[in-house]
């Protein structure tokens, strides 16, 4: 069993930057996939940031070039810097890890104002 608690969330203005943190139960270094996804109040779930246990990393070209993932072995944790927002970057994002089944935090909040 693997437990994820996010923190990091909050208000800013846009143009503005927030750091996530996510923050494992078990240790990381053999988790091969970690992620972070985001749900906008009606819309779907979707992923936004990806990082591989190689340190490989991919980001959908809505936040590529603003958002990074990176993953601390050593203190369990799986971080996502997220700058220059946008009021379209408002959502609950959610911290994932995939082991032998999937595993979800229970999401923070980032709004962004205009």
């Amino acid at each position: 069993q693997v437990q994820l608690v996010e923190s990091g969330g909050g208000l800013v203005q846009a143009g503005g930057s927030l750091r996530l943190s996510c923050a494992s139960s078990v240790r990381i270094f053999s988790i091969n996939v970690m992620a972070w996804y985001r749900q906008a109040p009606g819309k779907q779930r979707e992923l936004v940031a990806v990082i591989t246990s190689c340190g490989y990393t991919n980001y959908p070209d809505s936040v590529k070039g603003r958002f990074t993932i990176s993953r601390d072995n050593a203190k369990n944790t799986v971080y996502l810097e997220m700058n220059s927002l946008k009021p379209e970057d408002t959502a609950v994002y959610y911290c994932n890890v995939v082991t032998t089944q999937s595993y979800w935090g229970q999401g923070t909040q980032v709004t962004v104002s205009s």
